[in-house]
């Protein structure tokens, strides 16, 4: 019963059962009418139906999405932002601009750029992920990384025996990569200072998760290498603070010696056959670096 031609907003609350069925709802608001002042229309969508349904070939992309929660109004704070071509800006120089020349922070909180000498903002952003099978990821990222964790590793029991008999942590990273686990993306949903190892702890068997310099510390407190002293204890403690800082994978080869401050102990030849009396000794410590971090 809604004029397709001056439809301006639609709302989604009821159970829509195919794609076609949602592109006819939408398909409502698609026609511009200058004479009613009608340029855009807005989707009030209480199913989730607009990610469910995803199909940007179609749709192509919204001006913004606002997602009030609480008490906060069901519209959005400012006037959307027109991301056609208006005043010779297109929304690839937005875009462009955006990864070429990074942006100031403005009072109200958005992020502000500069475009061909004009001030614009980015009042909201939405980030999708696509899977291994090239789709679009619809689920949420923790409900889809967990799924693909499950497929590898069937129990918590299965993924620590497997993560504790690799010396190479790289190579367990790298499978679960290809087979669509987003890690970059899910730090940065989860938390940023998490080990690999801790998201996947987190999400999939759902444990408490510790940041990298927690357990660097609980290495420390257990002074795992009391033994070791002077410039051994010294390299020791700078790679227990890569770690912290970097992860996993920047200490466990020894060409990750290459970098400050090892450097200023020598060569890696050097420090593997001069401070740890060669390179036998010297993997042995990074294995027990690594089983001080991962002990459960």
């Amino acid at each position: 019963g809604v004029d397709a031609q001056t439809c301006k907003l639609i709302v989604l609350d009821s159970n829509i059962q195919s794609m076609t069925e949602f592109k006819q709802i939408i398909g409502r608001g698609t026609r511009v009418r200058e004479d009613y002042g009608k340029f855009f229309f807005t989707i009030m969508d209480f199913r989730n139906v607009t990610e469910l349904f995803a199909d940007p070939d179609f749709d192509g992309d919204p001006v913004v999405v606002y997602s009030p929660k609480g008490d906060e109004p069901i519209v959005p704070p400012e006037k959307p932002v027109d991301l056609g071509v208006r005043g010779g800006i297109k929304n690839s120089d937005i875009y462009q601009s955006a990864f070429l020349g990074g942006a100031d922070i403005g009072a109200d909180g958005l992020k502000k750029f500069q475009v061909n000498g004009v001030e614009v903002k980015v009042i909201n952003e939405r980030v999708q992920y696509i899977g291994e099978d090239g789709k679009l990821i619809t689920e949420s990222l923790k409900d889809y990384t967990k799924k693909n964790i499950l497929r590898e590793y069937a129990s918590l029991d299965e993924f620590l025996s497997a993560w504790s008999k690799t010396d190479q942590k790289e190579a367990i990273l790298k499978e679960l990569e290809s087979h669509g686990i987003l890690f970059d993306a899910l730090a940065e949903e989860t938390g940023k200072d998490l080990d690999p190892f801790d998201l996947i702890c987190h999400v999939a068997f759902g444990k408490k998760p510790l940041t990298r310099k927690e357990r660097a510390d609980n290495v420390r407190k257990r002074d795992y290498f009391a033994k070791y002293e002077g410039q051994a204890r010294e390299i020791i403690d700078a790679l227990l603070e890569k770690y912290a800082d970097r992860g996993i994978t920047a200490i466990d080869d020894i060409g990750d010696l290459q970098v400050s401050p090892f450097t200023e102990f020598g060569t890696p030849l050097e420090i593997v056959n001069n401070i740890f009396g060669g390179r036998e000794n010297y993997l042995e410590v990074i294995k027990n670096i690594q089983v001080g971090l991962y002990a459960v």
